[in-house]
């Protein structure tokens, strides 16, 4: 199979974004129509794509062939790694694998073309002559990274009050085509030349790190601006000359141009000894032996960072939070960073997470070390979008093809690694089945790793040895096999290591980084170790044959630990959630991050000596469906999917038996199964639902049992609940008497996506919240019982029509299925012989509502009319058979036309009034707490703000339980302050947003 000539293009799943090819038609067309005998290739099959930026017919009318099945391809092209049932044995394989430098998130789709004895051709390791990358798309990270970011930073702008042409700027993806694109650009760059920018935010300074390819196609688009490029050294100059402008009386004046200027490490940094300039080759050897200066004579003076440089951990940050903090102090004009290099908690070390493309901005807030997805607020907005390239697919994907199709030939028709070219062999990673000598290393990197925990005792031997010491080596470690010498030495002698750090050389001319850990049982053993890497690092003359044989070496301090110590068990806790629904996710993260470093930043606020930080979470994430289960856990390190059913009540207690508490997120009507299960094996529960009957009843046995049912710990009830009885308990401590609490909670969408009439949406199925809002409602006002009814007035109105009916529709029970439209003039009592002709708009719907006496006033007909149209119940579409009563036509016309489509963002409003009496000096005072929260995007993830605001409290819940925080046992809710008080700390830390107010 392998060199038969056939090629296959994969369709790309990683990520609903990527939509670029290896190959393009036109590509395809040159292949097959230029001979097998000249291309090498003499079929191509295309599996199917609804989203590639080339559909599959213009691949058709070429020649190839459209078809899932690529088993007669011997040579398979994809742009991303593949899911790994889509490795085929016996295959040739050529996508950005991500795996050269032993990245353990990968190491499985290695594992894959190994057992498939395929062979596998990464794209990023093809390099020319001059040892750079052939293959790359990086030019194109940085064209739709400026572009997204001027877009950006017209919003923000904006936000701080300042009117700006960037405002015109779309996204990229929005444009047709790069030159569309470009073309808004200039026409915003003419409005800046003619009409000017405002003198209070200039100069506009754009710095831009590395003269790569990313920072090339940056700067080529911002040299679609009136622009000046100013040299490093310039920039205090400019903002002195600047100074005048913006002097009182003198704010009105504009700018009609913005600066640019690049930086590289020589700027970046100064050597510690005074007396010493810069040295590129020496910086890169020993970069400890220089500090960093760019926050001091570089940032001061910038507007935007465009970050587009390279950066491995041994080097100084370009910008740190502390620096960012010290600026923010000092008035710095930095508005935003664009981290096109995606770096996370790299060069810039408050970047510490990706955005997508989807929502390309989070805001940093420096002041609290805080992150926000709106615009509005302090600090500077950040992008670091990680698939940059995907936005310009078409022209990406051209450029891309144009040199993949040099190779393709060659790779296609090639049976025997010896035939390959020296720049595709140096490629080849894998062959049937076998590691290439280049990349015998990869192992051995492997087995090292301490973080793999599918590592048996005997791999963790580093951290059990008397003597340890960390030693660095850099040069042409991989390229020249020194890396697999140095090892060598190392078990020769009986000692051992594990890979701490590993930056592979980006091309043949660039050296390669690797810190270790080495450690023996003996001194003597040790330092022998070193002595024979120190002869490797510095071979007498007479050895030296290539100035490329060599590495630098740089040896620790030498460590003595407590081996007793150091081999402490890692506490482990375990949590089962019950459900996978959309609040499972956000549950689930938050816990598996325990005992990570993303955690320390809340879990201080847990101060208890029960829950170390030594202790980590896992998480069993229990389903009636096992694929809803996976599709929760996926992504998440430490967490399991199951099938189970709770039904079963042998599986259930099996599972609970097993854990340490149990979170359910099922419907409350099996929550009184689950806490039997759990009062048996004496295992806490957590809920986010009401404590009703059913649950009061267990309370007796849960204290019998020793353990507590958490109940309420959501959003409604839940952190409703410990908002407010922390504002009475307090009023209450100060002396004061409650005379009034209102309370209003409630999911909606955000403004901006509140576009239809009733102005909601639903995240998952309408039926919950119909049920829910037709309920009538009882309360005390002044002292007055009052009654309200459910519904306001259009759904109220709806609900007298009929469409919230649930007996059996005799309309819906015949075998011709009705059209909606049908199904409202039965509803209306419409009944004529000419209905397919009976006009039904707004206007007479409106007029029927208020004729058949179901709508109290005109005004709210109209209304509930536009709302019926809305829906599409005019529409001449069939109803599913599904739908068996009114209400389940309706619920399914409303989970299809409001339902949150593309960017839109539900919103959570939750806010407490108290009134509180003083009776001693006759004082009163109003008490509000409000919390807003909006959903999230992250790691090309949504996430509804309900989802987190009920996910997120019933997590904190298990980790307090797991902490011993509560003492109390029985069915509980949050209401007293061993539970609200914690709680509301870390959700505080966590990031939700809860203020309070006294007037």
């Amino acid at each position: 199979m392998l060199g038969n000539g056939v090629v296959g293009i994969l369709s790309e799943s990683t990520n609903k974004w990527e939509r670029r090819v290896p190959l393009t038609p036109s590509h395809c067309a040159r292949l097959l129509h230029g001979g097998s005998g000249k291309t090498g290739v003499s079929r191509i099959i295309v599996q199917p794509s609804t989203k590639r930026i080339h559909h599959d017919a213009l691949y058709e009318d070429v020649g190839c062939e459209i078809s899932e099945d690529l088993s007669e391809c011997g040579f398979i092209l994809g742009i991303k790694q593949p899911k790994l049932e889509m490795i085929l044995p016996d295959r040739a394989y050529s996508f950005f694998s991500h795996t050269h430098k032993a990245q353990r998130e990968n190491m499985p789709l290695l594992d894959k073309v190994l057992a498939e004895r395929a062979t596998l051709c990464d794209y990023e390791l093809i390099t020319g002559n001059h040892g750079k990358r052939l293959l790359a798309f990086g030019k194109f990270a940085g064209l739709a990274g400026m572009i997204d970011f001027l877009c950006g930073l017209g919003q923000r702008y904006l936000n701080l009050g300042y009117s700006t042409p960037f405002l015109s700027v779309g996204k990229s993806y929005m444009y047709s085509s790069l030159a569309s694109a470009k073309a808004a650009v200039i026409s915003v760059g003419e409005e800046i030349a003619t009409m000017g920018l405002p003198a209070t935010i200039c100069p506009l300074v754009f710095v831009f790190t590395g003269a790569g390819n990313v920072s090339q196609g940056a700067r080529e688009i911002f040299r679609l601006l009136p622009h000046t490029f100013v040299e490093p050294i310039k920039l205090p100059e400019l903002f002195e000359k600047a100074r005048d402008v913006t002097q009182v009386g003198k704010t009105s004046k504009r700018v009609f141009q913005v600066y640019g200027c690049v930086v590289t490490c020589q700027d970046m940094v100064e050597h510690k000894d005074p007396s010493k300039s810069f040295n590129k080759a020496d910086y890169y050897a020993h970069p400890d032996n220089y500090r960093p200066v760019f926050h001091e004579r570089i940032a001061p003076y910038t507007s935007v960072i465009v970050n587009c440089m390279y950066w491995e951990k041994r080097f100084p940050r370009l910008l740190s939070t502390k620096q960012l903090q010290d600026l923010v102090k000092n008035k710095s004009p930095l508005v935003g960073i664009s981290d096109i290099t995606c770096d996370i908690g790299g060069s810039i070390e408050f970047v510490k997470q990706t955005t997508s493309i989807d929502s390309p901005f989070i805001r940093y807030d420096p002041h609290d070390n805080s992150y926000h997805h709106e615009m509005e607020g302090d600090g500077v907005i950040c992008s670091a979008v990680d698939i940059l390239p995907t936005e310009f697919a078409r022209e990406a994907s051209q450029h891309f093809g144009d040199i993949l199709c040099k190779f393709i030939g060659t790779l296609a028709s090639s049976k025997c690694l010896d035939t390959l070219p020296a720049h595709l062999k140096r490629a080849c990673i894998v062959h049937t089945g076998s590691l290439t000598s280049l990349y015998e290393y990869i192992p051995r990197m492997r087995n090292s790793d301490l973080e793999n925990s599918s590592k048996t005792q005997e791999s963790f031997q580093p951290a059990r040895m008397k003597y340890t010491t960390l030693i660095s080596l850099s040069g042409h470690l991989f390229d020249q096999f020194l890396i697999n010498e140095a090892l060598d030495i190392i078990e020769a002698a009986g000692g051992s290591f594990h890979l701490v750090k590993c930056q592979v050389g980006q091309s043949t001319d660039a050296m390669s980084y690797s810190e270790l850990e080495i450690g023996a049982d003996d001194k003597t053993v040790l330092d022998k170790i070193i002595d024979s890497l120190t002869s490797l690092a510095n071979p007498s003359e007479g050895h030296l044959e290539n100035k490329n044989n060599t590495i630098s070496l740089k040896v620790g301090k030498l460590k003595e630990t407590n081996v007793e110590m150091e081999n402490e068990i890692e506490t482990e806790a375990v949590v089962l959630i019950l459900g996978a629904g959309r609040v499972c996710r956000p549950a689930a993260e938050f816990l598996t991050s325990i005992g990570r470093g993303s955690s320390k930043q809340w879990l201080n606020s847990l101060t208890t000596d029960n829950l170390k930080e030594k202790t980590f979470v896992r998480v069993i994430v229990a389903s009636l469906f096992l694929k809803d289960a996976e599709e929760i856990t996926d992504g998440i390190p430490n967490a399991t999917p199951v099938q189970l059913d709770i039904m079963n009540k042998e599986n259930l207690g099996n599972y609970i038996s097993q854990v340490d508490v149990v979170i359910s997120l099922l419907p409350p009507s099996c929550h009184s199964i689950i806490a039997s299960a759990c009062i048996q094996f004496k295992k806490h529960l957590v809920t986010a639902s009401y404590v009703d009957d059913s649950m009061s009843k267990l309370d007796e046995q849960a204290k019998s049992s020793g353990i507590t049912i958490l109940c309420e710990m959501g959003l409604d009830p839940g952190i409703d609940h410990m908002m407010a009885m922390k504002m009475i308990n307090e009023a209450h401590v100060r002396g004061g008497k409650i005379k009034s609490f209102n309370s209003y909670c409630g999911g909606l969408p955000s403004p901006d996506a509140a576009n239809n009439p009733l102005a909601y949406k639903f995240s998952w199925s309408p039926a919950g919240a119909i049920r829910a809002g037709r309920n009538p409602a009882t309360y005390k006002y002044n002292g007055e019982t009052l009654h309200v009814d459910g519904f306001g007035e259009i759904m109220g109105t709806l609900a007298r029509i009929g469409f919230f009916n649930t007996n059996a529709n005799p309309i819906l029970k015949n075998e011709t299925r009705p059209t909606y439209r049908t199904f409202l003039l039965a509803l209306l009592n419409c009944h004529t012989k000419n209905s397919a002709e009976l006009i039904l708009g707004e206007k007479e719907i409106a007029e029927n509502i208020v004729s058949l006496g179901l709508g109290k006033d005109r005004e709210t007909a109209l209304k509930t009319a536009k709302t019926i149209v809305f829906l599409g119940f005019d529409e001449k579409a069939e109803i599913p058979v599904s739908c068996q009563c009114a209400f389940d036509v309706t619920c399914i016309r409303m989970e299809e036309k409001m339902a949150y489509s593309g960017t839109e963002r539900d919103m959570v409003l939750l806010h407490h009034e108290v009134e509180v009496e003083f009776p001693n000096d006759h004082r009163t005072e109003n008490h509000r707490a409000t919390l807003l929260e909006f959903g999230r995007m992250d790691g090309g993830r949504s996430y509804t703000a309900m989802a987190l605001t009920v996910g997120i409290p019933a997590a904190i819940g298990a980790l307090l339980l797991l902490g011993k925080s509560i003492k109390t046992n029985g069915v509980l809710r949050p209401l007293g302050p061993e539970i609200y008080v914690p709680a509301l700390e870390i959700l505080e830390a966590y990031g939700f947003k809860l203020l309070e107010k006294i007037d």
